[in-house]
């Protein structure tokens, strides 16, 4: 568990690092610009969330064809997941202009952020197909349990994207402009690096990628229908941060920016704690692969149990260092002071969180889709009904306390299908 959880947590915490450099090279310019960042992250989050099955779909194909010793199966995985990323990463630069005409109408910042994010987001959106394309390599890396390449990948991409922040934004003076292209070329960067490792992997294990893998549609009507259901089930949750950063961007630019930045201390909750469930994913679909329940019991008791207890600390760090963070991320003030006042929410999430993100993990695995879009949409009508209730009454505070709601409505909804999966595996 831990070869494969400590890499993944390693990987997962340098990519909100990477946000939290890009927010802190802006946020010493104005309000307006870590405004735009912000706005361009949901953005970017809705487009890349809604589109990560590439991700998540290859890593429970991959982990069950690796458990059943199915080299072939594995390689079609791969070609597959490449095949829809580069065609979906290409369709959102065809409609870039329309992509960023809706996220702004959604989102709906202030007349001084709109043009500032309208420039971040035509900028960045050039890196989505080698974004999707990495994500899929992450996914089979991971699928065949090979972690520590995930984290050299993601490692290489986000010291990049932080080393060229700092030259383009900073050095050279481009400012929102310079973080954006930094993005851009990172990725880019890291793409050509992860088709070549893949496709070297896949060949050594006697199965290279072949392009005829493309044309078994019985394969691709599998994957469609597991696609399906995680897209419709990322769409609801993408939907969900949407509208809690549109409704905080209509309570003033503070709000928006210390929500922004507060919303970056739960990505750090998110990623960390993630690499449990990513190494859930895996070993889940290795057993289900062999169709081995007590490998699927052991797998979901030794990271389910970590993960728990990571999650204390993330509450501990919060409340004793919070602050701190917070003034790391800006230095101005009226910033710095309006985050103070919503940071106990983010102390009080992880505990919370940390049971949905295991359930995530475990369900990815198996492949058992279903019960996750089921689960997704009761808990996004349970976000947007909290919402309606609770911001009227308590504004931003009420917004913080709907978020949570659909934390744990994500945890019991999945919780409730648990028992159901694993009565499907043998003795």
């Amino acid at each position: 568990m831990w070869r494969l959880a400590l890499p993944m947590i390693l990987s997962n915490l340098t990519v909100p690092l990477v946000g939290m450099v890009d927010t802190a090279v802006v946020g010493r310019i104005s309000v307006a610009d870590i405004g735009a960042v912000a706005v361009g992250a949901t953005v970017f989050s809705f487009l890349f969330w809604t589109f990560a099955f590439v991700r998540m779909g290859t890593t429970g194909f991959a982990a069950q064809a690796h458990g059943a010793g199915d080299s072939q199966g594995l390689a079609g995985a791969g070609v597959r997941a490449y095949a829809m990323a580069i065609v979906i990463g290409c369709g959102m630069l065809i409609l870039s202009m329309p992509i960023r005409w809706l996220g702004l109408l959604v989102v709906g910042p202030s007349e001084a952020v709109a043009p500032l994010a309208d420039t971040y987001i035509g900028i960045r959106i050039w890196s989505a197909p080698a974004t999707l394309v990495n994500f899929v390599a992450a996914g089979w890396l991971l699928g065949v349990q090979r972690a520590d390449l995930v984290l050299v990948l993601q490692v290489f991409i986000n010291l990049l994207n932080v080393a060229l922040d700092l030259l383009l934004g900073v050095v050279l003076g481009w400012g929102l402009v310079g973080v954006a292209w930094a993005t851009v070329i990172a990725e880019l960067s890291g793409s050509g690096i992860s088709l070549a490792l893949t496709a070297r992997l896949a060949a050594k294990r006697g199965a290279p990628f072949r392009l005829a893998a493309v044309r078994d549609l019985q394969a691709f009507r599998r994957i469609a229908s597991v696609n399906t259901d995680i897209f419709l089930r990322t769409l609801i949750a993408v939907c969900t941060i949407t509208s809690f950063t549109a409704v905080g961007a209509r309570m003033g630019e503070l709000v928006l920016a210390a929500n922004g930045i507060l919303m970056l201390l739960q990505t750090f909750v998110a990623y960390g704690l993630d690499g449990f469930a990513h190494a859930a994913e895996a070993l889940v679909g290795g057993a289900v692969g062999r169709r081995d329940r007590r490998a699927f019991r052991a797998a979901v008791a030794a990271t389910s149990r970590w993960a728990v207890l990571v999650s204390g600390f993330y509450v501990a760090g919060y409340a004793l260092f919070g602050n701190q963070i917070v003034g790391l991320i800006s230095d101005l003030p009226e910033v710095r002071q309006m985050a103070s006042i919503y940071l106990p929410w983010s102390i009080v999430l992880p505990v919370v969180s940390v049971w949905s993100f295991q359930l995530d993990g475990i369900f990815i695995g198996a492949t058992r889709t279903r019960a996750m879009l089921v689960g997704m949409a009761i808990s996004g009508a349970t976000f947007f009904l909290a919402m309606a209730v609770l911001v009227p009454l308590y504004g931003n505070h009420g917004l913080w306390a709907a978020y949570l709601v659909f934390m744990v409505a994500r945890a019991v909804t999945l919780g409730a299908a648990y028992p159901a999966l694993e009565r499907t595996l043998h003795n």
